[in-house]
């Protein structure tokens, strides 16, 4: 099997691997692969020159409109706007009857050399951080290998291990595209998608957890493979709560992503 989540011929049509596919549905993918898709489109609008120079991907916003199939996708991009601060782009992912399955919405700000102070935030350390399995667990659709199969985890010694509730994990992924060394936005976007998935409040076994959505937002370039997630998820009493996540590298706080999430039974 290719060591990546996706294989393309033309670096827009892409397939998935069976390390892309979801735990609720063996035709799905995980949203976090195709969320790091989507990443790779809207920075290479910078890189083809569309964008401004001197920009960096502050928020991606993304809309899971309906499932991402395994058999196969385009994705599509393109600039909404330009400015001196701020430019936007949008990205698409589009199944094989000309749908639209998910769709991002990119912010990307001007930087400028203006190191300021910023709350304290208690930084997880790799270091001391113990081995694990991803808290979705791998017999979870029978047999069929999917995303859980993909990644290294490592947990704070502090906390959980796994077991749901608040919880602070370390993940290495897979490379996003067969053949290309991904971006450490790229990178991060796996996990960003995760944080239901870690911080779940009852088994997954029991109830669906579901995020139609997902908004990350970076403060600056990402470093390395190992990323943290400290993620807790808070839910209604009518099926609708949200999850939420600092994001971590080695060097410190990167960001946050942010998922709406829809409990169902299992």
């Amino acid at each position: 099997m290719t060591d990546a989540y996706f294989t393309t011929d033309d670096g827009r049509s892409f397939r998935p691997t069976a390390f892309a596919r979801g735990p609720w549905d063996p035709d799905a993918c995980h949203a976090g692969p195709p969320t790091a898709l989507l990443v790779r489109a809207v920075e290479r609008l910078a890189t083809r020159g569309g964008l401004p120079d001197d920009v960096a991907l502050a928020r991606l916003s993304v809309e899971l409109d309906r499932p991402i199939p395994m058999d196969g996708f385009v994705v599509d991009a393109g600039v909404r706007r330009t400015g001196r601060t701020a430019s936007a782009t949008e990205a698409t992912i589009i199944d094989g009857h000309g749908r639209t399955c998910a769709r991002a919405a990119g912010l990307h700000l001007a930087t400028v050399d203006l190191p300021t102070p910023s709350a304290p935030v208690d930084v997880p350390d790799l270091a001391a951080a113990v081995d694990g399995d991803f808290p979705v667990p791998t017999d979870r659709m029978g047999g069929e290998w999917f995303f859980s199969h993909s990644i290294e985890v490592r947990y704070d010694p502090s906390g959980g291990r796994g077991e749901g509730g608040p919880t602070t994990m370390w993940m290495r992924s897979l490379p996003i595209v067969a053949g290309e060394e991904p971006s450490p936005r790229q990178r991060l976007g796996p996990l960003a998608d995760c944080g239901n998935g870690i911080s779940w409040n009852t088994s997954p076994n029991d109830v669906a957890c579901v995020n139609p959505d997902l908004t990350l937002t970076m403060l600056r370039e990402p470093v390395g493979e190992w990323f943290a997630s400290r993620a807790s998820t808070h839910t209604g009493a009518v099926g609708i709560g949200y999850a939420h996540a600092e994001l971590f590298d080695v060097d410190g706080l990167v960001g946050h992503a942010i998922q709406t999430v829809v409990l169902r039974e299992a």
